[in-house]
């Protein structure tokens, strides 16, 4: 059986150490060009990637891979994960490769790819990969990585984001604070917005190589928060450092969340008839608020596991328009079928374009329920309704909580844990059922 190389969101990993490494980045740029080449060639690649300091070398060592299996590559330089879908989609390209590990520390780094239809690859695709690298029979040639040839392609990828706001004259005047996390959208997302004539205060985009979600983007939104509240904007938005996810603050600092946007968006699309399937994918980690919302409206919510790329195939499989997680990765479909923090933004303008409410009302919706988590360290997985006195705890817990709460209890996929999760109406209530789990798998299972 092959190494994994390929986890939730792509290869990722310490720059410079397995599978980041030279000849590692070498075969798997080789390997997609043999997995998924086979029969089309020359495949035409492109290639973008984020601000870190790591991001130039691999793009060289993973062209020069894909290269000498007879690939073109073209590179769009700095750019964000849902430009290069985008550009990969509409543009002359077979692949698009994104170098990027997201909201991570620059440290670290990672490749996902998306297919000529601008979706992330599926697992099984991602397998085949997987066993050419592992394949010794064959070898990258040696030699030095070349650059790669450089296009700038930023120009109709904005046109397309544009699009997401077609009611700009709606909201008048318009002070809007960006943070960008020094990422790949730092030379995107201030110049869009200035461009559709707001005012901007660009924060984080100031990219050196290593600042790169240091403190601030959509992990970290409290500068932002305190910049909008004190100097007096009409809300804020902080990116991640490949630029799929968005992070809203409204007027007073408070902080929005990917649920919330989730709601008012499905409301807004629901109202102008655009809400394919009346239903929207989210993650289980997504509050059983955004479920209860959504029921409100007459809208189903499909739930999946957790990873954007899980929520893209329920999207392609159910032809859904809206999805996303919590985290603000959100999918509209109708643009693309990635995570895009600037569609996002620009969505959310819309909506309230539409509506005539500011952010804060629209994002009153959303009744968030209290949350409790635990982890419970345990020998080994077995399998929960196999352990008589656990599954009678899970039974019970479940019964109380009815259709006003929510129970998820999963492994953690890299430690020897139990996750329980509850969300009901009251926390010290729902913390004393998750103890109450929490015993009998510790008497159980420890």
């Amino acid at each position: 059986m092959p190494e994994r190389l390929f986890g939730t969101d792509g290869v990722r990993g310490k720059a410079g150490v397995p599978p980041l490494d030279v000849r590692t980045v070498r075969r798997l740029g080789a390997a997609l060009v043999r997995a998924f080449g086979r029969g089309r060639r020359p495949l035409a690649l492109l290639v973008g990637r984020d601000t870190r300091e790591s991001g130039a070398w691999i793009e060289r060592e993973l062209a020069h891979g894909a290269r000498a299996e007879g690939a073109t590559v073209t590179s769009a330089g700095v750019i964000s994960t849902p430009a290069v879908a985008f550009l990969t989609r509409h543009g002359d390209f077979d692949a698009g490769m994104v170098i990027s590990a997201s909201h991570n520390p620059f440290e670290d780094n990672g490749i996902k790819v998306f297919s000529g239809a601008g979706e992330k690859y599926t697992e099984q695709l991602e397998r085949q990969v997987e066993e050419v690298v592992a394949d010794e029979s064959w070898q990258v040639p040696a030699g030095k990585a070349a650059a790669v040839l450089f296009s700038d392609l930023t120009g109709p990828y904005l046109e397309h984001a544009r699009a997401a706001l077609p009611d700009r004259e709606q909201l008048g005047a318009l002070r809007i604070a960006v943070d960008c996390a020094n990422g790949a959208t730092a030379a995107l997302a201030p110049r869009l917005l200035r461009d559709l004539g707001f005012e901007v205060a660009a924060l984080a985009c100031a990219p050196d190589g290593r600042n790169i979600n240091l403190g601030c983007g959509s992990t970290h939104p409290e500068h932002l928060a305190q910049v909008v509240r004190e100097d007096g904007f009409r809300l804020g938005v902080a990116f991640d450092g490949d630029g799929d996810r968005a992070i809203f603050v409204d007027h007073a600092g408070r902080i929005i969340d990917g649920d919330a946007v989730m709601l008012m968006c499905a409301k807004y699309l629901k109202s102008v008839g655009r809400l394919r399937g009346n239903a929207v994918v989210a993650t289980v980690m997504s509050n059983i608020g955004l479920e209860i919302g959504l029921r409100r409206l007459g809208v189903d919510l499909v739930r999946c596991p957790v990873g954007d790329k899980y929520v893209m195939e329920e999207l392609i499989r159910r032809d859904l328009a809206l999805g996303g997680e919590q985290s603000g990765h959100i999918i509209f479909s109708d643009y693309l079928f990635t995570g895009d923090g600037l569609v996002t933004a620009l969505s959310v303008l819309q909506t309230m374009a539409a509506t005539g409410k500011e952010l804060a009302a629209l994002a009153a919706d959303l009744m968030a329920y209290p949350q409790v988590l635990l982890n419970v360290r345990v020998a080994g997985r077995v399998d929960l309704g196999e352990v008589p006195a656990v599954a009678a705890a899970l039974a019970r817990v479940e019964t109380r909580l009815g259709t006003e709460g929510r129970l998820l209890v999963r492994y953690s996929g890299t430690e020897p844990l139990l996750r329980i999760m509850l969300e009901g109406q009251d926390q010290d209530q729902i913390r004393e059922w998750a103890e109450e789990i929490a015993t009998e798998v510790r008497a159980h299972l420890a």
